[in-house]
């Protein structure tokens, strides 16, 4: 163990003790074809379509799309920053040629041997009022456990109406995964996760050190969505796909999308009816996540739901809120949900409901996986 990783180790369980001391008892576990914005750099046209995700961007639909294009176009009214307007030049450069061949290493990161799941760890600020936990720490804090106690990726919900972030939240994450260069566990790839409705938003996300953004089907179309995959690719990012029907599904694996990620469908059996028809070119892998919705109550209903897509064949489970959702319980802080979503246990011979009291000696056996 190396001096660096001596000193930041206990870092990640003051983390989860300032988690803790956070949580607020009184609340935790309440019930719950446009043109570009760009007008100075010419862009490409837009589709208006509503969209589907896990968080508050599928919730409010079409009203976040505009409000979106509105930030977008206020943004580039400020005046982006020169490195970002280099990074667009780049892509703008990129569309008079051959698409160049996209990056795989997120892909290949995200995809394990058959049996098992790998996790995708959310950060955000804001939660979509379940009323969980009173207050989420910084990512400063969060970045370390999530990356200590196993996830593979983390994606940083860069949209601050919807998620409390910004972009550069991202940039804080990766300055803290780069801390972790050359230790075990290493550096975390952090991900994108906005509603993209511009090129620019790519160009912000690769600024900002990121590795993958993500964009919506059900906003963009298949046309927009093969253009930002190769507008990625030319700025070395790869692009999670987000789909919500196997319609969708398809529709992403023709533009050539080769990671998909199922939103906004509840159930482990009815994410697998969007991939379970896919039809994917021989040669060509595609890596499938399963984004897991937050269940208002104190079972951890997640954490079998994560098992079930793993026995169905996802290759990742993308968890956000439910990571907070524990409020003031020591043991199941964020490091300690992925710990037990990777755990190599089945429904079949156990529970992890055991917040809930229900099945015999699931309490014991959680406590087992969690600790």
């Amino acid at each position: 163990m190396t001096p660096r990783r001596i000193h930041r180790f206990p870092t990640a369980i003051a983390a989860i003790a300032l988690l803790t001391l956070a949580a607020d008892p009184s609340s935790a576990f309440a019930p719950g074809a446009n043109k570009s914005p760009i007008q100075s750099l010419p862009s490409r046209s837009q589709t208006a379509n509503t969209f589907t995700t896990s968080t508050s961007l599928n919730a409010l639909g079409v009203f976040v799309r505009k409000a979106k294009e509105a930030d977008v176009r206020k943004y580039c009214q400020d005046g982006p920053p020169e490195s970002v307007l280099s990074l667009l030049q780049k892509i703008k450069d990129s569309s008079e040629k051959e698409a160049e061949e996209p990056s795989t290493e997120l892909q290949s990161l995200l995809t394990k041997r058959k049996g098992t799941i790998t996790i995708i760890a959310e950060y955000k600020r804001k939660l979509e009022g379940s009323g969980f936990i009173k207050d989420v720490l910084d990512p400063i804090l969060l970045s370390p456990v999530f990356r200590e106690f196993g996830a593979a990726a983390v994606a940083v919900l860069a949209d601050e109406r919807t998620g409390g972030c910004t972009y550069d939240d991202i940039a804080v994450v990766v300055e803290e995964q780069e801390e972790a260069r050359g230790d075990v566990p290493g550096p975390l790839p952090v991900i994108s996760s906005d509603l993209i409705v511009d090129e620019i938003q790519i160009a912000q996300a690769a600024d900002a050190g990121a590795k993958a953004v993500t964009v919506t089907y059900g906003v963009v179309g298949e046309e927009k969505v093969k253009q930002f995959i190769k507008d990625a690719a030319s700025l070395g990012l790869e692009v999670i796909v987000n789909v919500g029907t196997a319609e969708e599904a398809q529709g992403a694996v023709n533009a050539g999308a080769s990671i998909i990620s199922v939103t906004g469908v509840d159930g482990a059996d009815g994410k697998f009816a969007v991939i379970e028809s896919l039809s994917i070119p021989e040669g060509r892998n595609v890596c499938t996540i399963a984004n897991i919705l937050a269940k208002d109550n104190k079972a951890l209903e997640e954490v079998e739901e994560a098992w079930m897509c793993r026995d169905l064949g996802f290759n990742c489970v993308w968890v956000s809120d439910a990571l907070y959702k524990a409020g003031n319980d020591p043991v199941e802080h964020p490091g300690a949900i992925i710990n037990s979503m990777k755990a190599k246990s089945s429904v079949k011979y156990a529970s992890p409901k055991a917040r809930s009291g229900k099945g015999e000696g699931a309490r014991e056996y959680l406590g087992d996986i969690l600790m």
